[in-house]
């Protein structure tokens, strides 16, 4: 069982996982600075819009104008942090599919640019047989 673990942890997929998923938690913590610290306070600023303190509390001992304060007296509904995660996914989302897409046009214009590799030469039985007709089609 040992060996076998080891060579599932020595395939170049497994490596190959490892290393996007640890890009990937680095990555989801840049879009996520992108959203929170840029895009979301000039959309406030536009608007007049801070979501990060959209909420509604749902007792009524629940009477902050924060969020952080608001959670201490009681449960809520912060639907304002839901807004900033979904738009955190969305731009994840475009982000890694321009990447996909840059990458398959990438190998798609390599693709087209890559020589043709010369012909195969054929069996030696079908090299033979026309070697006779040649030779039928002189006499």
């Amino acid at each position: 069982m040992l060996r076998e673990f080891q060579e599932f942890i020595s395939r170049g997929n497994v490596m190959d996982l490892a290393v996007g998923v640890i890009i990937g938690a680095a990555f989801g913590r840049i879009v996520d600075s992108l959203v929170s610290d840029i895009i979301m306070p000039f959309i406030g600023a536009l608007g007049g819009v801070d979501f990060s303190n959209y909420f509604i509390g749902l007792s009524s001992a629940v009477n902050a104008t924060n969020l952080a304060d608001a959670r201490k007296q009681g449960a809520v509904f912060a639907y304002g942090n839901f807004i900033t995660v979904l738009l955190n996914f969305i731009i994840l989302a475009f982000i890694i599919f321009l990447m996909v897409k840059a990458v398959n046009d990438l190998r798609q214009r390599l693709e087209r640019e890559k020589p043709a590799a010369p012909a195969a030469p054929p069996p030696a039985d079908v090299a033979l047989l026309t070697e006779i007709r040649d030779l039928l089609a002189r006499k």
